[in-house]
């Protein structure tokens, strides 16, 4: 079926509900037909903000002039991409009614499954138009999530023959991927951090929980014994790390080569 304005509003009845349906596929059944809808090719990379990168680099190096920052993951595969569509809306801040973010920076798809997408949902774009569109999300607090989502060509009805390249823009309060820390581990882990990218607490953390308050969308942050923890759901995304204001938490780059592999990982994914 041909998604339309419609048949996303349906969605949008049910996108509430998303934690209980992550909670049943840990029902061996429910999981193997939800893997088989909307999970089996699924290859996902969360980006860390360009900011946290930037602050990290520049605690080694006095410039972070021609480094290479996550952004530019996104702009590789626009400049590379033989199609862009970008979403008229954000089906997930839309669903929630944001009063955070812009519901009207929606998703960038990319590619030749691209074409199938119903026009009424939003508009092709020349690539300074999707430059400047994903320019825009990041200004606007958002972060970058690429890769293949079997639940996207599901839903725009594109197909499986032929990868779509998802490029959504997460908040921390209506992404779908809230969903991530209650889905059966198999699932769970088709939605990745960066390769080569690490975070941890330092000793300037006092405990304040400011980290732990309506800012991790994976809820991956807890306050034990006067400091911040930081669980396994982590995707190292870099809110907590930019919002700190004890600067106590630290994104380490434990490989340089992170933005290739990341690229790499991409292309895998989605040829």
């Amino acid at each position: 079926m041909e998604p339309s304005r419609k048949f996303t509003r349906l969605i949008e009845k049910f996108f509430p509900y998303r934690f209980s349906l992550a909670k049943l596929t840990h029902i061996p059944m429910v999981r193997f037909i939800l893997k088989k809808m909307l999970f089996e090719t699924n290859d996902l990379t969360y980006l860390t903000k360009d900011e946290v990168i930037e602050v990290n680099l520049n605690k080694e190096i006095n410039s972070v002039d021609n480094i290479a920052v996550p952004s530019s993951i996104v702009e590789h595969f626009i400049m590379e991409s033989s199609y862009r569509f970008i979403m008229d809306f954000c089906i997930c801040r839309e669903s929630m009614s944001c009063e955070n973010y812009p519901i009207e920076l929606g998703c960038l798809f990319m590619g030749e499954a691209a074409r199938k997408i119903p026009k009424e949902l939003g508009r092709t774009a020349t690539k300074e138009e999707a430059l400047l569109h994903v320019k825009r999300c990041r200004e606007a607090g958002l972060v970058h999530l690429i890769g293949r989502d079997k639940l996207d060509e599901t839903w725009l009805g594109v197909g499986s023959k032929i990868p779509l390249v998802t490029v959504c823009n997460c908040c921390e309060c209506c992404c779908l991927w809230r969903m991530r820390p209650y889905l059966d581990g198999e699932l769970s882990s088709t939605v990745k951090r960066m390769p080569g990218i690490d975070i941890q607490v330092n000793d300037n953390c006092n405990g304040c929980g400011i980290c732990a308050e309506n800012v991790c969308f994976q809820d991956s942050i807890k306050i034990k014994d006067r400091k911040a923890v930081l669980g396994d759901d982590c995707v190292v995304c870099g809110r907590c790390a930019e919002r700190c204001p004890q600067d106590a938490i630290d994104i380490i780059i434990k490989d340089e080569d992170f933005i290739n592999k990341t690229i790499e990982r991409v292309k895998k994914a989605t040829t």
